[in-house]
């Protein structure tokens, strides 16, 4: 088995991944380096914060440098200097924020390379060769991400594609990586139930659930997650892709969801944005110019050990490069504590009391979505 569930505390699961490059313990965050590299940190940073697993992009490293080259290397472990294990989005996710460089059919989608316009086919059985041949630990299956709102036949076309596409996607798969399908219907919670059926009768090692976090209403995002999660088999991972903020997080662990992933803690970094127990901080504010209080006080992170509020904004205003690394170590710290903190939570069958917590010393700037600001 490569999942083993260790406890549940109403909904919200302990459990442990193995994939063919270690063990991840769940619920899992895991950082983005869409292009083989989590922007503003060292691998080696990554590990001495705990994190047991990353995220790349299929669509992304098909472009640059190409499967080619990094099956040269090794694949993407050894190209990118990372040991653990690493999930690859299919591309799914680009096809939809490519809209206007795009067509889609039943067979295939061709696409315009945002880099120089080169156009591309690629399908589901392309999808996961280029996977393969990356190495990934976890694949994920080609799917179509519905833009919001979007009509019930929209949905229904865009899920109906989807499953013939997971169909070709198993039966392409020569390897013994991990392979995740993904659950689509915006919204809609019948079509999520339809959906859900229709892919968990398929021989996936987990499921995701897709097509949120793209501009859909936060409590419609929980509801749905909420219907969807039970849904999807005990014995096997539960994915919410692109989530999300820190209550985001909690709320969809009570769900019963085991792994996340989000640009947000790195991307929020490297704007001055960063995360507290007791509240966002925004280091452009002028407050900060002369706070020599620790960035949080409750934090293991080095510049919350060795530096203050008002030298990060120095760092930050001035445009000094330390500023991205000191500010992505520590929102990432962030993720990483909150996270394990949910874990020993579940264990000691208190989690609801733990979220409650969270978000009561968080506040409203817990919810806040990627790229706003207090």
């Amino acid at each position: 088995m490569h999942f083993r569930l260790h406890r549940c505390d109403g909904q919200a699961r302990r459990g442990e991944l193995t994939t063919a490059h270690g063990t991840v313990q769940t619920p899992v965050f895991m950082p983005v380096g869409t292009r083989a590299s989590v922007k503003g940190i060292l691998p080696s940073q990554l590990e001495e914060i705990g994190f047991e697993i990353i995220l790349g992009n299929t669509y992304h490293l098909f472009l640059r440098p190409g499967c080619e080259v990094i099956g040269e290397a090794g694949g993407l472990h050894r190209f990118m200097g990372w040991r653990r294990s690493i999930l690859t989005d299919s591309g799914g996710f680009q096809i939809f924020s490519l809209e206007a460089l795009r067509t889609i059919n039943d067979e295939y989608v061709e696409f315009q390379s945002h880099i120089d316009g080169t156009r591309f086919r690629f399908t589901p059985e392309l999808a996961i060769d280029v996977q393969e041949r990356l190495g990934s630990s976890i694949m994920m299956a080609l799917d179509v991400c519905p833009k919001l709102p979007a009509t019930t036949d929209e949905l229904r076309l865009a899920m109906d594609r989807t499953s013939r596409w997971a169909a070709r996607c198993l039966a392409a798969r020569t390897s013994a990586n991990l392979l995740f399908g993904i659950v689509q219907g915006g919204t809609d919670p019948q079509l999520r139930r339809q959906h859900a059926a229709t892919l968990t009768s398929m021989d996936f090692d987990g499921f995701a659930i897709g097509g949120l976090s793209v501009g859909e209403p936060v409590a419609a995002m929980y509801e749905t997650t909420a219907v969807v999660a039970p849904l999807l088999p005990a014995e096997k991972p539960r994915y919410l892709m692109g989530v999300g903020t820190p209550a985001d997080l909690l709320h969809s662990i009570a769900a019963g969801i085991d792994m996340f992933d989000c640009v947000m803690p790195t991307r929020n970094a490297r704007n001055g944005s960063l995360f507290t127990r007791d509240g966002v901080v925004v280091l452009k504010q002028a407050r900060y110019r002369s706070d020599h209080r620790p960035l949080d006080e409750e934090c293991s992170c080095y510049g919350c050990r060795h530096v203050t509020r008002a030298y990060l904004r120095h760092l930050y205003t001035c445009g000094e490069p330390l500023s991205v690394v000191l500010n992505t170590l520590h929102n990432l710290q962030f993720y990483a504590d909150l996270i394990a903190g949910a874990r020993q939570a579940i264990v000691d069958a208190r989690y609801a009391r733990y979220m409650d917590e969270m978000l009561t010393r968080m506040g409203s700037s817990a919810d806040r979505s990627p790229g706003e600001t207090p």
